[in-house]
């Protein structure tokens, strides 16, 4: 049996040497060397996830500036605990994706590509690059937001990237929406504002019933697909996260259902079939039940 190595006690360095060690061909893990890059594809995607989760569950914390920093949480000993609980899993999961990091970057390194330390040396010369307000001596440190953006976007283009190379395609549909919407918004390719997105809308609504009409299923897919583009616009300019708020309605959807369903499970049984106005009606219920439980403000 290989003795193990040493390991360096800084965090980056020791998770690197590590995957080194799981991908060793002698006293390795078997599952470790079996994977591929395209093998590791789901468990990237699942590892977001579960840290996007992980973000949300932290609630408002997850929405402090600065100004709000060092971040107290609650100050009842039991929900200070259970917030606490939080955080370290906001740690474990972000550990969980660093770890994809790393362990891609060890496959790139068998491939003699790069290794993790390229991969964290090129992000930080890019950052560098890309913030000239900060590490140039004649940058101006106190330029807007607004003024940074643009000032990226200008800096990627004098790097030969358009203004949409950005986006990945693997995006959520309606996330990609409107982050191509925002890019394009950059160059002048917008509307003035909410007003004229909902004309928009009512368009491309008229189109997709007159495609319904027809019958063409190729033609509704086309058209329902620009309403919700639209539509995805129009939360761009109200300053709405489309895919936040979608997310917040299917949890909602999610809840008054499970709801639903216990009901009529208690009342009648697991293989009953409530018609339509019985339904609405445990419906309503879940609705005033969810209106009671929040918190006054």
């Amino acid at each position: 049996m290989t003795s193990a190595p040493h390991l360096p006690q800084t965090g980056f360095e020791r998770l690197v040497v590590v995957m080194e060690r799981l991908r060793a061909a002698e006293g390795g893990c078997p599952w470790d060397r079996e994977q591929t890059l395209a093998s590791l594809r789901t468990y990237l995607v699942e590892e977001s996830y579960e840290l996007l989760d992980a973000m949300d569950a932290l609630g408002q914390a997850s929405k402090a500036l600065p100004a709000d920093l060092p971040w107290q949480g609650p100050q009842d000993e039991r929900e200070a605990l259970a917030f606490a609980r939080k955080v370290e899993l906001f740690r474990e999961e972000l550990g969980d994706v660093l770890l994809q990091i790393a362990f891609q970057s060890q496959i790139a390194k068998e491939a003699g590509w790069f290794d993790a330390q390229d991969v964290a040396r090129g992000i930080a010369d890019k950052m560098i690059r890309r913030h000239p307000h900060v590490f140039q001596g004649d940058g101006n440190p106190d330029l807007h937001p607004a003024e940074i953006v643009t000032q990226w976007e200008q800096i990627k283009r004098r790097e030969g990237k358009g203004a949409l190379d950005g986006v990945p395609r693997n995006l959520p549909s309606l996330l990609r929406a409107q982050r191509i919407g925002e890019k394009a918004g950059r160059i002048g390719l917008d509307w003035p504002g909410p007003d004229a997105v909902l004309d928009k809308v009512d368009e491309e609504l008229a189109e997709l019933r007159a495609a319904m009409a027809s019958g063409d299923e190729q033609a509704m897919a086309d058209e329902l697909g620009d309403v919700l583009f639209a539509l995805s616009s129009l939360a761009r300019h109200l300053g709405v996260d489309a895919e936040q708020g979608l997310r917040g309605t299917l949890d909602r959807f999610t809840r008054r259902f499970k709801h639903v369903e216990h009901a009529l499970e208690a009342q009648h049984g697991r293989e009953y079939r409530a018609d339509l106005d019985e339904l609405d009606a445990l419906w309503q219920q879940a609705k005033a039940a969810e209106r009671s439980d929040e918190p006054t403000r």
